[in-house]
């Protein structure tokens, strides 16, 4: 993986927390516009990165993140953040969720969860911040599918948005597996996600409930 910050010390404290966890970092820097060659000459299964980063700490990382998904679909991208942040580029990034990632630095002091999402977005998951989830869902949006889910289903939704299995969806509710099981199909049956070999019915339904 490759790790950049544009905070040496962040980064590096990242960097040591990740290599102590057991993960291989290819490369680290502090520059956001020589991510995408590195990432070229590394083809690392996932990259951290900063949103914000020099010259302007405004949108580089973004800017990154956005031309490496289109060189290399399959690298996973988990973006770190200061604040909360749902522009147009983030959602744009973010209506593919597979193999992507948005945390807040906050985060970034439990290795646990931090290395739980860079796993999952190398894999090909998904891995949403609770705040971020919480800031899309209360963004205005046009009338659709999700009007149909009840407020349970909406909440079952919103945390496979942010990568949870069945079993974690359950205890963060406290609630039988068997009745997360019948959210979720209900989900599927209301925003008409019929079995697809080639299209992960839980991927849609993301999908849907970013594009809302």
């Amino acid at each position: 993986m490759i790790v950049a910050e544009d905070s040496a010390l962040l980064r590096q404290g990242i960097v040591r927390l990740l290599t102590d966890a057991g993960f291989e970092v290819a490369a680290e820097l502090g520059d956001a516009q020589a991510l995408p060659a590195l990432v070229d000459r590394h083809r690392p299964d996932s990259v951290l990165l900063d949103i914000r980063m020099p010259p302007t700490h405004t949108d580089e990382g973004l800017r990154a993140a956005a031309t490496i998904r289109e060189r290399h679909p399959g690298t996973g991208i988990l973006l770190l953040s200061q604040y909360v942040e749902t522009t147009d580029t983030v959602r744009e990034l973010a209506r593919d969720p597979r193999g992507f990632g948005y945390l807040l630095k906050e985060r970034v002091a439990d290795i646990d969860e931090l290395g739980s999402a860079l796993k999952r977005v190398a894999a090909g998951g998904s891995v949403l911040d609770p705040q971020v989830v919480a800031r899309l869902l209360a963004a205005p949006r046009a009338p659709g599918p999700l009007d149909e889910l009840t407020g349970r289903e909406r909440e079952v939704l919103g945390l496979m948005a942010e990568g949870r299995s069945n079993d974690a969806i359950a205890r963060h509710l406290v609630i039988g597996a068997k009745t997360v099981e019948t959210h979720v199909r209900n989900i599927f049956a209301k925003l008409a996600l019929e079995t697809d070999l080639h299209d992960h019915r839980r991927v849609r339904a993301v999908l849907t409930y970013l594009r809302a």
